[in-house]
């Protein structure tokens, strides 16, 4: 596979991905808001502009390389795709819960971070609202799991897919129906879950880092019950007024904003 067509493929999955999410908020919407759709979204475009530039087919081409000298954990011994592929998934998910959570306990990594949680619209869009220093200081961590697992390009496909459909739907603002919400939360980090973890509450803040699954949360003590009946205040407190582009990219130089 080349990187063009890496590219094309989860360019695409990532369309399909957010218009499944925006689809399923409209039907079922939490709560009224308004989004912070435009900030969120000029972020996102200085995103794609800046780590397009610096690496864009990077894991394409890190996989690409391990598979080709025998490196990491599915490159040693022979993986059928139906091993190798869920396998890489949910590894990869392991690996980001413990990366979100180092960006809530390291003073420099929170600094960026926080730009995510500085939204109070908790919705869809919410999902493109990451400072550009946060994703760059991540590149590494992400390359350098996909190289030490040996991860197939198949493998970063799917789980670049899951994981913005996951990233997108729980950072919706939807009310899922309560029985359907219990039994997906088992497994699955569902909109409710994740709300809790945007909390202006610092000790709800602290609660709920995975993406894809919820077993790495209760698995690791980090776990925190949530419905789509119980309303939870998002953003800062720090944070008192809806932030442009601008005062989202300088935030970082701020201080460091995370409530009592």
């Amino acid at each position: 596979m080349t990187d063009f067509e890496f590219q094309a493929i989860k360019s695409v999955g990532f369309v399909i991905a957010l218009a499944v999410a925006v689809g399923i908020q409209r039907l079922r919407p939490h709560r009224k808001l308004e989004g912070s759709w435009r900030a969120n979204s000029r972020l996102w475009a200085l995103d794609v502009v800046i780590l397009g530039s610096v690496c864009a087919g990077c894991a394409c081409a890190v996989s690409r390389w391990a598979s080709g000298g025998g490196v990491g954990l599915l490159n040693q011994f022979p993986a059928s795709a139906w091993l190798a592929i869920p396998t890489s998934v949910i590894a990869l998910d392991l690996v980001s819960y413990f990366w979100h959570r180092a960006n809530h306990a390291l003073p420099l990594l929170w600094r960026f971070h926080q730009a995510h949680h500085s939204d109070a619209n908790y919705t869809v869009t919410t999902a493109l609202r990451f400072h550009p220093g946060e994703l760059l200081l991540a590149l590494p961590v992400r390359l350098v799991a996909v190289a030490g697992l040996g991860v197939p390009i198949t493998g970063v496909i799917v789980f670049e897919v899951v994981f913005a459909l996951a990233n997108f739907c729980e950072h919706g603002n939807i009310d899922l129906p309560r029985k359907f919400e219990q039994a997906l939360g088992r497994l699955l980090v569902t909109p409710a879950l994740h709300r809790r973890h945007h909390s202006r509450e610092a000790r709800l803040l602290e609660t709920n880092y995975g993406t894809i699954f919820s077993v790495w949360d209760r698995l690791l003590g980090t776990y925190g019950e949530n419905r789509s009946d119980v309303r939870i205040d998002t953003g800062l407190p720090e944070i008192d007024h809806p932030l442009g582009t601008l005062e989202i990219l300088w935030l970082p130089a701020r201080g460091v904003f995370r409530g009592k």
